[in-house]
């Protein structure tokens, strides 16, 4: 019986680590991350916004202010990718970091993320206690599908709108940096705007090579939405709607806990006349740690 030796499997791992570690997710990189055990984790106790209260003379009572707080919570779901490689040659090609199979386990767990990330951005998220409540998106976050528009597309008017409310909410832009998670559809439309296109109203080139990825204090992620069964109509990318949905947000906004990190096993099965597994599991989970710092624009196409 052929044994898989160890060295394949030491090397697979580390291949498949290492490119995780340089590429990452699409939107991994631009929220914030942490490591969690057990069932669910608290990410943050959200501490809301008061008012000192003005002494208007000598030996007045301390005020007492009541402080309103509330947790985020986030959960984690578990992934794993597998296949079976029955010829000895192609066994030796796990120690290529550019194999087909190195490659394919890298991206599986890199869409993950960004499946965790994509879904997290607009669902209800767990808050309060354990996470037994959840908060709803909320409407004053949301740039509607008529700006700039009837039923248009991703415009510039829609990404004004977009930063507006960010600016509106208090967050910092001059310390947080805006992302924009965008598919080619809505990168056509953008090419579309003689804002975008021309060097009259940008001080440097938007266009890089004809892609966009930087305007208007904005930075541009490209990302074609991978599991349309994934999404429903009231999260990303509402797939077979007329409606579709754009996030944008700023990396406090939103949060990417990994409870495993990617585990691979390379093994005989026995049951498949000792052909080789190989697999790669981990475990993570994502959720939005702030409405204000989220912003949903709706277009169309």
């Amino acid at each position: 019986m052929f044994q898989v030796a160890t060295h394949y499997i030491q090397q697979y791992t580390t291949n498949v680590n290492m490119l995780l570690t340089q590429k990452g997710g699409k939107l991994a990189p631009f929220v914030t991350m942490g490591s969690h055990t057990g069932t669910g984790a608290q990410v943050v106790q959200q501490i809301g916004t008061t008012k000192p209260i003005k002494n208007l003379g000598r030996y007045q009572d301390t005020p007492l202010i009541d402080m309103p707080t509330a947790q985020r919570w986030v959960f984690p779901n578990d992934y794993d990718w597998g296949t079976l490689i029955d010829d000895q040659d192609k066994l030796k090609m796990l120690l290529d970091p550019t194999s087909p199979y190195t490659m394919s386990a890298v991206n599986a767990m890199r869409r993950a993320q960004d499946d965790e990330i994509l879904q997290a951005f607009y669902a209800s998220s767990p808050t309060g206690t354990n996470g037994a409540s959840t908060t709803a998106f909320p409407a004053g976050q949301k740039v509607g599908v008529n700006v700039g528009g009837t039923n248009s597309k991703l415009n510039v008017a829609k990404l004004r709108a977009g930063k507006v409310l960010l600016m509106a909410a208090g967050v910092d832009l001059e310390s947080e940096a805006i992302y924009c998670a965008i598919n080619s559809a809505d990168h056509d439309a953008l090419l579309n705007e003689i804002e975008v296109k021309s060097t009259d109203f940008n001080s440097k080139p938007a266009l890089v090579d004809g892609r966009l990825s930087y305007f208007l204090g904005i930075n541009f992620i490209h990302v074609e939405y991978t599991d349309s069964a994934s999404y429903s109509a009231d999260t990303v990318t509402a797939v077979g709607s007329a409606t579709r949905f754009v996030p944008m947000w700023v990396k406090s906004g939103m949060y990417l806990g990994t409870w495993k990190d990617v585990a691979v096993s390379v093994a005989p099965r026995p049951d498949k006349r000792f052909a080789t597994q190989v697999y790669c599991t981990t475990t993570l989970g994502a959720t939005r740690v702030e409405e204000k710092r989220v912003v949903q624009i709706a277009t169309t196409g």
